[in-house]
């Protein structure tokens, strides 16, 4: 076996959401402030995916006040506590990089029939 896959054997989650592009997601990050903690969210359109495994990650884009903000996202991560999917998307692409040139109506991704 190999030696990477035997020591990030145990790093990788036990389940693990089922996640495509195009897909909208909710992702919960816990935050750390000083001595706090606490959940936020970040919604947005998953528009790539890349890797495997241990270092397997997710980007999401969302537009928040005009401005085209993105977040790569481990999938193993534990401070990703959880990713629900709001709404499926049908594309055909395995990057969606074009959204980021699109504004408005003409960035939405058409969900599924």
């Amino acid at each position: 076996m190999d030696a990477l896959k035997i020591m990030t054997e145990g790093m990788v989650k036990e389940e693990q959401p089922v996640l495509n592009i195009g897909d909208t997601v909710r992702v919960d990050v816990r935050i750390k402030e000083g001595s706090r903690e606490r959940i936020q969210a970040f919604e947005g359109t998953i528009i790539a995916k890349r890797g495997s495994g241990v270092s397997e990650t997710f980007t999401v884009r969302r537009v928040s006040y005009g401005v085209g903000v993105e977040r790569v996202f481990p999938v193993n991560s534990p401070n990703v506590t959880k990713v629900t999917v709001v709404r499926s998307g049908k594309v055909r692409r395995a990057k969606l990089y074009y959204l980021r040139d699109r504004v408005g109506k003409a960035a939405k991704v058409k969900g599924t029939v």
